[in-house]
């Protein structure tokens, strides 16, 4: 293997051949490289981690109240921009496009309920709170044709894409394109951390504050619980904070999510990938680090502008290994929430699970489909008839995975307020009208389908065929 001193002069002349990308793509590129082949990663040392203060990470119910006048909520409003995150495909649920284009309830998609929910803001308050959406290459062509539905709205839809970088080969690391993978697979979004610079160069940063924006909020754009929220808004701007970071409670689903720590008199996220081995279990226990990073990001917009000038940002390199064509090859990637130790006042906020509503699969989509919530202005809100505040813990089997799959099995969602857990396996069709309530278990035999008849009721029971009805 070539040294990192042989490698990079030879990866430099061949990325500036590369001219799909632009000077900053290459720039922005070839620095994140050097910085992975320096070997640069900050060296956690255990025993200097402490846990931070309600300083640092503000209950969310220790925030001062929002303004009663509608006027002071304008001008609260007036200063926000709202950014969602629209680079991933909807592959993994069975869907193509962009993912923020799948159905979520009444027809509407995640990108439809955003919408909705800007367009009320400022029909409420008279404020022009714009939406940006962040695009991958790959989302970048669908989502310029779906926002022109919007084109009547009252919301301001800006878009831009994040950078493409090139795959490198692992074996000589020449960027994958040069190797005649000429099409979208020689290439790679290099994670949510692209942001900053990506908003400065694509011009809109200053667009933005030249009409007197101050922050970002950032969320991806398949969390139902990231809205807008003026108690957050306003402790920010009241507090000088230039960036805020929204974490909630683990519960034991999350043990794998980054966790705020504090480190050597900075605020930090602290990462499973950077856990030395001998602490991964302490690190998910939930007795230790009791809250998890939610990925809604509340970041000053003139503090992205000094930090990227200043090429301040460096984000720990997330290597994720991939292989196309058989061929081994390496993406670098970085994470915007690791950003929060270079800005100044940075803080955390903990703020209630219902902030955090993310669809990654249809389980999640059974949910937010149900009677557990209820769909109102945009907003998908819990359903109060629900006394046990955790969801209940649904797994369905491959035969589920797709959306168009999931929602043919069910005639109707059932209700689940009273549930607690769900397990489904095989071939499994449920009717209209059903009700689940405690712990139920569904497995069909192999090769055998199994209907759950309409408008039935199954409460704590494991059924593996017709006769346990």
């Amino acid at each position: 293997m070539a040294t990192a001193t042989e490698k990079l002069p030879q990866l430099k002349s061949a990325v500036a051949g590369l001219n799909q990308i632009s000077e900053n793509e290459k720039n922005g590129f070839i620095n994140l490289v050097s910085r992975y082949l320096s070997g640069e990663a900050q060296h956690i040392e255990w025993s200097k981690i402490q846990t931070p203060t309600d300083k640092v990470v503000v209950p969310y119910d220790a925030l001062a109240p929002t303004p009663d006048d509608p006027a002071e909520t304008k001008k609260l409003l007036d200063k926000l921009v709202v950014l969602k995150l629209n680079g991933g495909l909807g592959t993994t649920m069975g869907c193509t496009g962009p993912k923020s284009v799948i159905e979520v309830r009444n027809g509407l998609t995640f990108l439809d309920l955003i919408v909705i929910q800007i367009e009320n803001l400022n029909s409420k308050y008279g404020c022009n709170v714009p939406l940006v959406l962040m695009n991958s290459f790959n989302t970048h062509d669908d989502t310029f044709k779906i926002v022109e539905k919007y084109s009547k709205s009252n919301v301001e839809i800006h878009t831009f894409n994040q950078s493409q970088y090139p795959r490198l080969i692992v074996e000589d690391f020449t960027p994958l394109p040069c190797k005649g993978q000429t099409g979208k697979d020689g290439w790679y979004p290099p994670g949510h951390g692209d942001i900053f610079p990506s908003l400065m160069n694509s011009g809109k940063l200053d667009n933005f504050l030249s009409q007197g924006k101050e922050y970002v909020f950032i969320a991806n754009s398949d969390n139902l619980g990231a809205v807008v929220d003026l108690k957050i808004l306003n402790h920010l701007i009241r507090n000088k904070n230039e960036y805020c970071m929204e974490v909630t409670p683990k519960t034991l689903a999350d043990v794998k999510g980054g966790t705020l720590i504090s480190y050597e008199g900075k605020v930090q996220l602290l990462e499973i990938a950077q856990v030395p081995d001998e602490h991964v279990d302490e690190f998910k226990s939930i007795e230790k680090f009791k809250i998890f990073n939610t990925n809604n990001l509340w970041v000053n917009l003139n503090a992205i502008k000094r930090v990227v000038q200043a090429d301040a940002l460096k984000m720990e390199i997330i290597p994720n290994p991939k292989e196309v064509g058989g061929i081994k090859v390496l993406q670098l990637e970085t994470a915007a929430g690791a950003a929060i130790r270079f800005f100044d006042n940075a803080i955390g906020i903990n703020v209630p699970r219902s902030r955090f509503l993310p669809v990654k699969a249809t389980s999640d989509l059974l949910l937010v489909q149900s009677d557990l919530y209820t769909l109102d202005d945009g907003f998908v809100t819990r359903n109060k008839a629900r006394t046990n505040p955790e969801n209940p813990s649904i797994e369905l089997g491959p035969e589920f995975k797709k959306v168009s799959n999931f929602l043919s099995r069910f005639k109707s969602i059932p209700s689940i307020i009273e549930l607690d857990s769900l397990k489904v396996t095989g071939d499994v069709w449920f009717g209209a009208g059903i009700t689940l309530k405690g712990k139920v278990t569904i497995a069909a035999k192999a090769g055998v389908k199994l209907e759950i008849p309409d408008g039935a009721v199954i409460e704590n029971k494991v059924i593996n065929g017709p006769e346990d009805l």
